[in-house]
């Protein structure tokens, strides 16, 4: 499938990422935890607020009480 002088050419069929490849993950993974422990050591404030109630479904003036019966209306005669 590749040909043998190109770089992405793996060992056995999906056996083996390329190396510049793990090396920028590795490199992500290690960004990404120094962040989270710089973020765990900065000081944080957290204020006492009360929990937020969910919202009440609004109902519009245009749609029909939801409460409302059915009606059968007989055309036949």
């Amino acid at each position: 499938m590749f040909p043998v002088g190109d770089p992405y050419r793996v060992v056995k069929e999906g056996s083996v990422l390329p190396p510049f490849i793990i090396e920028q993950i590795r490199q992500r993974e290690e960004r990404e935890r120094s962040r989270r422990d710089e973020e765990a050591r900065r000081p944080r404030l957290e204020l006492p607020v009360a929990p937020v109630a969910p919202k009440k479904r609004r109902v519009d003036e245009d749609e029909p009480d939801p409460d409302r019966g059915v009606i059968i209306v007989d055309l036949g005669g």
